[in-house]
């Protein structure tokens, strides 16, 4: 078994149906995000000063960036780069504090999200076929049973950690040192900006970058047989760490660089580049370094991309 491709985290039972599922409210998953959502909109604008503000950008982008984009994603889930044991505990640390889920709850949805699409037909709440407002709820409030679910078991690099493990159990709670600190530091304004903003920004970009993903946008790849395509956000190419450029990843998952191209920016490599120059992460995967895959169509060298590395690169010649 390849534990580089998240997916094969799931083995399928004989009487498994992609779209024989059904979506159930959540309730502890839609009490956290009804409330920090409630606390951001209702608080955060009474709260509002360039000090709190400055925390929520201090917090969310090493979060977003080293925990959510390379940490849980491109390390934890993919595996598409080395690093040490303690480096890796600190990347899955910062992506719990996004406040989705467990780091071991992250790679579920994700790995049943990748094995479903994979399959023509699957049902709606995998593929965000939903309209976009009944896909909000579903995502953020709710979560998807199959009549017959396939088994999930992650590799023991994963089942033994148990720092990881503990983060599972905890993820939640993750956030209350924070806000203690935040309190002591700047009081009721830089928790509602560091914690509850924060949490709120992070999880609803996560979930409308993803439906857009799936939805609309140009492609630069088609994978042949598979349900679902990936699509490209390129206004959120920078904003989402290079998590905006999901044609590439579906025809890519283990690869650690998002943005192939040159008009599509990817902070998230940016960092690893700098993490391999100065030796704390090695093997880094890419295309070059993956199998080929015969399913695997380029269909389009120039759509999309984003808009302003587009104009540069024009400016310059390229």
């Amino acid at each position: 078994m390849d534990w580089r491709e998240g997916s094969e985290r799931v083995q399928p039972q004989s009487a498994t149906d992609v779209s024989r599922a059904s979506v159930r409210w959540k309730p502890k998953k839609s009490l956290w995000m009804g409330s920090m959502t409630a606390a951001t909109l209702i608080l955060g604008p009474l709260t509002l000063s360039w000090s709190a503000f400055a925390v929520f950008l201090l917090l969310t982008i090493p979060t977003l960036l080293a925990g959510h984009s390379v940490g849980l994603h491109r390390k934890l889930i993919h595996n598409s780069f080395d690093c040490p044991d303690w480096l890796e505990n600190v990347f899955v640390y910062l992506g719990t504090l996004v406040g989705m889920d467990g780091p071991v709850g992250m790679m579920r949805q994700h790995d049943v999200r990748d094995w479903a699409q994979r399959v023509p037909g699957c049902h709606q709440y995998v593929r965000h076929g939903a309209p976009i407002l009944q896909d909000y709820c579903w995502q953020v409030h709710c979560d998807v049973t199959f009549e017959h679910p396939p088994h999930f078991e992650e590799e023991p690099r994963v089942r033994n950690n148990r720092f990881i493990q503990f983060l599972e159990q905890t993820w939640m709670l993750q956030q209350l040192p924070i806000a203690l600190v935040l309190f002591w530091l700047g009081g009721l304004p830089f928790v509602v900006w560091g914690v509850c903003a924060r949490v709120t920004v992070g999880v609803t970009g996560h979930w409308l970058v993803g439906h857009l993903a799936h939805n609309e946008g140009p492609m630069r790849w088609r994978i042949i047989g598979a349900g679902v395509q990936g699509r490209d956000v390129p206004l959120a190419g920078l904003l989402s760490m290079g998590e905006g450029w999901h044609s590439n990843h579906h025809a890519y998952p283990s690869s650690a660089k998002l943005g192939l191209d040159r008009d599509q920016p990817d902070p998230g490599w940016w960092f690893l580049k700098v993490l391999e120059a100065v030796g704390l992460v090695s093997n880094l995967q890419t295309p070059e370094t993956l199998p080929q895959r015969d399913a695997l169509v380029r269909v389009s060298e120039k759509s999309g991309g984003c808009p302003a590395m587009r104009k540069l690169l024009v400016d310059e010649g390229a």
